[in-house]
């Protein structure tokens, strides 16, 4: 059975809607408040990997200025910042070819929040709908092109001035899932 005849992921996760990612990179920490509300399927998905210890000690390894700085390819655990950087082929294959081995359904096209707004939180994909996996970017502006094709699972808070710094190579150190408290 191929890749793309397996069924579509469902994580087990449960979304309780307060959830908030805490992105810890050689740069800053960065913290997004996660759409559980517009898209359950990413949130749950990103939670159950950050929760594993996937996204831990990966690298971004596509930036594109004005535009966005991507991460969370696992082939770039094993390699140097430096080896991100400069778009060399690692131990496991390119940076940005890499996931986790199964696939979500997109939800952009039912997430009334899917606003890819300067800061947004978005899964990869590559030209299948429903090929996301646990490659996610943040965007350099608004990039609202993007709207109606990728899907968005959260906004930043808090760090916006470390998204800027960013660049291939960066390391992504850690990521947690907290919950937002009530005011």
């Amino acid at each position: 059975m191929g890749f793309f005849a397996d069924p579509l992921y469902t994580p087990k996760y449960q979304v309780t809607g307060d959830e908030i990612a805490v992105i810890t990179t050689s740069k800053g920490v960065i913290r997004v408040r996660l759409d559980g509300e517009g898209a359950p399927i990413h949130v749950a998905n990103f939670c159950e990997l950050a929760s594993s210890g996937f996204y831990d000690d990966l690298k971004f390894h596509r930036y594109v200025p004005g535009f966005v700085i991507q991460g969370g390819c696992p082939n770039t655990r094993e390699m140097t910042p430096e080896d991100v950087a400069a778009g060399k082929r690692g131990e496991f294959g390119m940076p940005g070819t890499g996931g986790p081995g199964y696939r979500i359904r997109h939800e952009y096209d039912t997430n009334p929040h899917n606003s890819h707004v300067d800061g947004a939180l978005a899964m990869a994909r590559s030209s299948d709908p429903d090929s996301a996996g646990s490659q996610f970017y943040f965007c350099l502006g608004p990039q609202h092109a993007l709207d109606s094709g990728y899907t968005v699972f959260g906004t930043t808070i808090d760090g916006m001035d470390v998204i800027s710094q960013l660049r291939a190579g960066d390391v992504i150190e850690s990521v947690r899932i907290e919950h937002e408290v009530a005011a």
